[in-house]
């Protein structure tokens, strides 16, 4: 594990040597599909990416929590949050099953 952090400007790279748009087309290609996936979410639609995973808007309703360091109790109130859930074939491909290796 190299433990990188991989950035929008990494991911523009990458669409502008794999697909050859130039740097500003790959850039907008990005921010492009970033934020139709962020448009999606704020709807709470789900967004489902085959065989890479699915974006998934949840709602939490209000509950106690508590302070770790006091020990006071605290409502949390009502809120969303989104979950990721990868697809088999990227659960597959990470944990570099033979399967995984064929595709």
């Amino acid at each position: 594990m190299t433990g990188k952090t991989v950035t929008r400007a990494d991911l523009c790279e990458a669409v502008y040597q794999k697909v050859g748009l130039s740097r500003t087309e790959s850039a907008t290609l990005v921010e492009m599909v970033l934020k139709e996936i962020t448009d999606c979410l704020e709807r709470g639609e789900t967004v489902k990416l085959s065989s890479f995973g699915s974006f998934v808007v949840r709602k939490k309703g209000q509950r106690i929590g508590r302070n770790p360091k006091t020990g006071t109790e605290v409502p949390i109130s009502p809120r969303r949050v989104m979950v990721f859930k990868p697809s088999a074939i990227l659960k597959q491909r990470i944990n570099m099953e033979p399967d995984a290796a064929a595709e």
